[in-house]
């Protein structure tokens, strides 16, 4: 089989130059600008983050989740302790995200390590969440095979039946916080002549470098 050339996809990027002067001390702050700029700009889903991990062995896995909160420690998000991704950081608790805002020629990576968050920040998000999401944590072992899609929303009804107004926190799912040790902020140029500029973790404080792009 010939492979499919994609060269037709080929675009130009132009946006405000990403300079070393103009960016905050910190990634957190910086992120916080950018972050902001990008919900100014109505992104679809811009707290949506690629997350990538790896198992013991290597073997690397990415999905996309959602971004629940961030300040100077990090950055949250939950899931089933279960699933594949939870499997992963139970096993290598390191992992990286990726924010794509295509719309505004931006990205942001991070690199980091992994902890789970304590059970009284799980359970106060979990109760936050909308009564059909909380039934839909319990009804989904996440990443498991399941016979059908009737089996699935048969787990879900006879639960939402034994809990018809207050599940409990499931015990196998939290929040992760995500602790970086490097954040880059990309920013796209004319010519593939893009901005990166790297923070990276030092002792003290953050390094903030110029990557080639």
């Amino acid at each position: 089989m010939d492979a499919t050339s994609l060269s037709g996809l080929r675009r130009s990027y132009e946006g405000e130059p990403l300079l070393e002067a103009n960016v905050a001390a910190d990634p957190i702050a910086q992120f916080a600008v950018w972050f902001q700029e990008a919900l100014d700009a109505a992104l679809p889903e811009p707290n949506a983050m690629v997350v990538a991990t790896a198992s013991a062995g290597g073997r690397p896995s990415a999905r996309t989740v959602l971004l629940k909160g961030y300040d100077e420690h990090g950055f949250v998000f939950y899931s089933n302790y279960e699933s594949r991704k939870g499997r992963d950081l139970a096993e290598n608790p390191r992992a990286s995200l990726l924010f794509p805002w295509h719309p505004i020629r931006r990205q942001v990576r991070v690199e980091g390590t992994v902890v789970r968050l304590p059970h009284e920040r799980t359970a106060e998000y979990f109760n936050s969440r909308p009564y059909g999401s909380r039934i839909g944590a319990w009804a989904s072992r996440q990443s498991a095979v399941v016979r059908s899609r009737e089996d699935l929303d048969d787990r879900y009804e006879e639960l939402a039946e034994r809990w018809p107004e207050r599940p409990p926190v499931p015990d196998f799912w939290g929040g992760y916080l995500v602790v970086p040790t490097e954040v880059e902020f990309w920013q796209g140029q004319l010519d593939r002549m893009h901005d990166r500029l790297r923070y990276r973790r030092g002792h003290p404080g953050w390094v903030l470098e110029r990557l080639a792009p």
